[in-house]
């Protein structure tokens, strides 16, 4: 709580201690009181745009690299806030010395919050396989630059209030309202230029190092543009150093950004990276893919399609489902075509949408030459269609009974993103959308090293109203979809289905389709077996409200 302060006895103010104490005098401006007022203010709203930037882009950071949005969110949120109680408190101190304090906070944190997103990529992609103690270096790093960030964000109100005051003294509810009405005004700028321009056109590294050179110059300028008086000659040029270093530090860390950015997808994914860009919804890189090399489609730094294992899990996932009617057939995500692929080597399957998500995947999927050989340019056949969009949205306008076959290939439900997608919710629209007969494949992500999420997948479905039959099929070590690049060791070696349908589903191949090269009906009923004794009894559905896969 700010307590109403007192006029201060007239005299001068000595250079170097600013106020003298909560009561101190009025500061010696080279500009007008008024116009003194709106420059404070307006760098109240630069400060506080910077400081939401830097803790939006240690959360879209963090849940890239480690996945889970909600719980890397409330581990930055709640770290940064009690930090920022705690920078306030430890701020007190500073307040004789308000206008160096603040000067020195800004050009620190301009130095943080402008390197956090580099520092905690370089850890993620240089130790993250090293395991041990390092095991967990890029959340122990997160918390450190959240509570570093907190404490410096923290200590810039009580130093600006300070500061504020000094021009012209008011009763502290005025003096509180205009700070926070400037600080509430610049946070929502910044929360709206991180997704909208500095995610989009400067990308997560080069948006921080710029937001952090932005802070640096504004807090700069304003100390030693408005209270430069209330310095000694040693402080201000010991803040023009500590800015001018800060500055050269951001400068060189921007222009060597790209190359940084080379060197350690290369540490992550190895030498044979051939693309790598970010679409409107992710970060895609594919490997591999000549010369004999395996094809690797990553996304958001996880292995998603492995040309080694494709045909092994594709072949799993497809074909025991397309037994029975399947002249109509719904495969939702799939952008990289290899469901469809497998799906079109059904004579019988006359239609089949593809809904993904992301369209720089579907055009990477049809144009990547080896990307497109491998899912033998199945989106381009006239039997495809392709729609781009939530598969949840889309779900929802829908025609009923519109299907025979729906196939499900999201990634693993243990993140809060694909949550939504392996809900009861989801399973009702996709039950409303099959027809008579109609059947259901899910993959559940891998049944013995998650157990709990893939049976919690089996309780869904079960609770929307369909039958199931669940199945697992082994892939090679450290391959598969899932996989994440910088932890081979935790790589999934089995993928589980479930097989659904309004009636006990038979787990079995078409005797009319086509005979798949990994997979036969003796090896559908062991891997049935297989999954069974992985069960884990008793677990509830998981809901859009209630989600239960773990984190």
């Amino acid at each position: 709580m700010i307590e109403p302060q007192a006029p201060a006895p007239p005299g001068p103010v000595q250079p170097g201690d600013g106020p003298r104490g909560p009561g101190g005098g009025c500061a010696r401006l080279p500009v007008r009181q008024a116009t003194g007022r709106f420059l404070v203010l307006a760098g109240v709203f630069v400060c506080a745009a910077c400081g939401l930037v830097y803790e939006l882009e240690l959360v879209a950071l963090a849940t890239y690299l480690m996945g889970d949005s909600v719980t890397q969110a409330s581990v930055v949120l709640s770290v940064m806030v009690f930090a920022m109680g705690v920078g306030s408190l430890a701020a007190k101190r500073l307040r004789r010395h308000a206008a160096a304090g603040f000067g020195a906070v800004e050009a620190v944190l301009a130095l943080v919050g402008g390197c956090s997103a580099m520092a905690l990529y370089a850890v993620f992609a240089w130790t993250g396989d090293w395991g041990g103690p390092w095991a967990s270096g890029p959340r122990v790093l997160l918390v450190a630059f959240s509570l570093a960030t907190g404490l410096l964000i923290g200590a810039e109100v009580p130093l600006l209030m300070e500061l504020i005051q000094r021009i012209r003294r008011q009763d502290a509810g005025g003096a509180v309202a205009d700070l926070f009405a400037a600080d509430y005004v610049g946070a929502l700028v910044g929360g709206l230029a991180f997704p909208f321009l500095l995610l989009p056109f400067l990308g997560q590294l080069t948006g921080a190092l710029i937001t952090g050179a932005v802070n640096a110059v504004v807090g700069g300028a304003l100390v030693l543009g408005l209270f430069r008086q209330d310095l000694t000659r040693r402080a201000r040029l010991l803040l023009v150093v500590a800015n001018a270093c800060v500055l050269a530090v951001l400068a060189s860390a921007v222009v060597l950004v790209d190359d940084f950015e080379r060197a350690a997808r290369h540490a992550l994914y190895g030498p044979d990276v051939r693309v790598a860009l970010r679409t409107g919804v992710q970060e895609v890189v594919l490997t591999g893919g000549r010369d004999g090399r395996p094809l690797g489609l990553y996304l958001d730094g996880r292995l998603r399609v492995s040309g080694r294992d494709a045909p092994r899990y594709h072949e799993a996932l497809v074909h025991p489902a397309m037994t029975g009617p399947h002249a109509r057939v719904l495969v939702l995500g799939g952008g990289d075509g290899l469901a469809a692929r497998e799906v079109l080597r059904h004579r019988g399957a006359h239609r089949v949408d593809v809904v993904g998500l992301d369209a720089g995947v579907v055009r990477l999927a049809r144009r990547d030459p080896a990307l497109s050989a491998l899912n033998g340019r199945a989106l381009d056949d006239p039997r495809v269609r392709v729609t781009t969009g939530d598969a949840f949205d889309w779900l929802r306008g829908a025609p009923p009974a519109a299907y025979d076959v729906v196939v499900s290939d999201l990634p693993p439900p243990g993140t809060s993103a694909s949550a939504t997608l392996y809900s009861q919710e989801f399973y009702g629209l996709v039950r409303r959308v099959l027809g008579p007969g109609g059947r259901l494949v899910v993959h559940g992500g891998p049944p013995a090293s998650r157990p709990r999420d893939f049976w919690t997948v089996e309780a869904t479905l079960r609770a929307a109203g369909l039958r199931t039959a669940p199945y697992r099929t082994r892939g090679r070590p450290a391959g598969g979809p899932g996989r994440t690049p910088a932890d081979p060791a935790r790589a999934p070696r089995d993928w589980g289905f479930v097989l659904a349908a309004r009636t006990r589903p038979g787990l079995r191949l078409d005797p009319a389709g086509p005979r798949p090269r990994t997979l036969t009906d003796a090896s559908l009923a062991a891997d049935a077996r297989a999954a069974a004794r992985t069960r884990v009894p008793g677990l509830p559905p998981s809901t859009l409200v209630h989600p239960r896969y773990a984190r």
